[in-house]
């Protein structure tokens, strides 16, 4: 299906007048979807089709195996497929790689997405649930105090070995997340989840392949958290969360051996 994608033209590649910058997967049920990006021969637009097209086939599949009102899935689901695509192409590039440079770069990458997607996110969600507790409270909610939580939290999560920035402390003013409430925490429940069908389809096989196929085809046919359950992450437990911790120690360690050598 994903070369069908490729040679059927799911997929528009150009800059173009008026299209939106950013990389999008859409579509309506009873179609295939479209994916809308500007590409670029480099790496991080390799990344970007594969994120791209994780999302696209994860639709596909929903809608094909599924009645229209079970054909949706949630947005906890969403960044699953996604991020599970850059996992195995991650995988393979460092695999492959003979250059110790080459393979520093990527491992870098691979870290720093860990960092953006697991760390920060879920030091975004706190700030999320700390304002909406005071809020709730009947506290007021000035752009002082807002900034003041948001660094207090850099500090806390980053480290007393990092500079943080004074200017960081207004960052909350630009994240529209903020906005949809608790929508920030999925992206790094998402992630964990992927990073650990990664490890299960790299170690196990075919096995866990199938269990995966079966995820992508179940849209919204059942709360999220089961549907993740049944095709062998449990995110009612630490264990994805802790199975990704351990790939990111992981690509710390290896960039330690390099820098070694």
């Amino acid at each position: 299906m994903l070369q069908e994608g490729f040679d059927k033209g799911w997929i528009d590649v150009y800059e173009n007048e008026g299209k939106r910058s950013g990389a999008y997967s859409w579509g309506a049920y009873g179609t295939h979807p479209y994916v809308l990006l500007n590409h670029k021969d480099n790496l991080n637009s390799m990344f970007t089709l594969a994120h791209e097209m994780g999302h696209a086939l994860h639709s596909y599949y929903s809608d094909e195996s599924n009645e229209y009102r079970d054909a949706q899935y949630t947005i906890f689901l969403a960044e699953v497929a996604s991020t599970l695509n850059e996992a195995l192409l991650m995988d393979y590039l460092l695999d492959k790689s003979k250059d110790p440079k080459e393979k520093m770069y990527l491992l870098t990458y691979y870290a720093d997405q860990f960092r953006t997607t697991v760390f920060r996110q879920t030091m975004f969600a706190e700030f999320e649930k700390i304002v909406h507790a005071k809020a709730e409270s009947g506290e007021s909610l000035t752009p002082e105090a807002l900034s003041a939580i948001y660094y207090d939290l850099n500090v806390k999560y980053y480290g007393t070995d990092m500079v943080v920035d004074k200017d960081i402390a207004m960052e909350w003013a630009r994240i529209p997340h903020f906005y949809t409430s608790f929508y920030v925490y999925k992206y790094a429940t998402g992630f964990s989840a992927a990073t650990s069908f990664a490890k299960q389809i790299l170690s196990e096989g075919q096995p866990a392949v199938d269990r995966y196929l079966g995820f992508l085809k179940s849209g919204g046919s059942d709360y999220s958290i089961n549907i993740l359950k049944k095709a062998g992450v449990d995110m009612s437990t630490p264990a994805p969360i802790e199975q990704a911790l351990s790939v990111f120690e992981s690509l710390i360690e290896q960039m330690e051996q390099l820098t070694e050598k």
